[in-house]
């Protein structure tokens, strides 16, 4: 009679590997299929075609407001943030209440900027002015404007630095004109979007505007707005 051929400590060895093999290809397909999917939701995805940055010295008490205007006639500006697929994201009034809280605590601001985001295009001509609200000083006060074109890549259409004197003081940055989104025209030449606010009587009940600076007034104690 034969004895039974005894398997080799190779063969052990072998199958003991693949064991090892086959428990953690399973770890890793169970731990890959656990993988928390709300980390995607984290994401930030803007959703704008155009972005406009208008910034003024830190620290500057002086009140800069952006004017935008879009093909179809729509302006935005501090007293409209919404117009058309156009939004004021940011309204920075220089140093009046410009705080954040950091653990709980007010801190002054230092940074001056505005932001307009336009979320969509439209063939036609796009208008950026820049107005001084506010002058503390006589000395001309140095304003950066730059427009992004964000799709499908980032593209500067404009980038420059335009001197603001004295309250009420308008200046138009740039003027383009957008075709099947590519950019044409880019200019300077000026016009008046404040004018254009004044016009506009949505923009408050009486059509009400005061000065250049397209202020709306402050109603008088016991009366209405003059």
């Amino acid at each position: 009679m034969f004895e039974p051929e005894q398997e080799s400590e190779f063969d052990v060895f072998t199958d003991l590997l693949f064991n090892s093999l086959v428990a953690i290809s399973f770890l890793f397909f169970l731990a890959f299929a656990m993988i928390n999917p709300i980390a995607e939701t984290g994401k930030i995805d803007p959703k704008a075609e155009l972005l406009i940055t208008v910034r003024w010295p830190d620290n500057n008490p002086n009140d800069v407001d952006t004017y935008v205007e879009d093909p179809i006639g729509n302006v935005v500006w501090y007293n409209r943030r919404e117009a058309g697929l156009m939004h004021l994201d940011r309204d920075d009034r220089g140093m009046f209440k410009d705080v954040i809280v950091v653990n709980d605590q007010e801190i002054a601001n230092p940074l001056n900027q505005e932001s307009v985001s336009i979320r969509g295009l439209s063939d036609g001509e796009y208008v950026v002015n820049i107005v001084q609200y506010i002058a503390t000083t006589s000395e001309p006060l140095p304003v950066q404007v730059k427009v992004e074109k964000l799709n499908p890549v980032v593209k500067v259409v404009f980038y420059g630095t335009i001197d603001l004197i004295g309250t009420g003081d308008e200046k138009t940055a740039v003027r383009f004109t957008l075709a099947d989104g590519e950019v044409g025209d880019v200019n300077n030449r000026p016009k008046s979007l404040v004018s254009l606010t004044r016009q506009d009587k949505s923009s408050d009940p009486n059509g009400a505007v005061m000065d250049a600076t397209g202020l709306l007034p402050v109603p008088q104690a016991g009366g209405t707005a003059q």
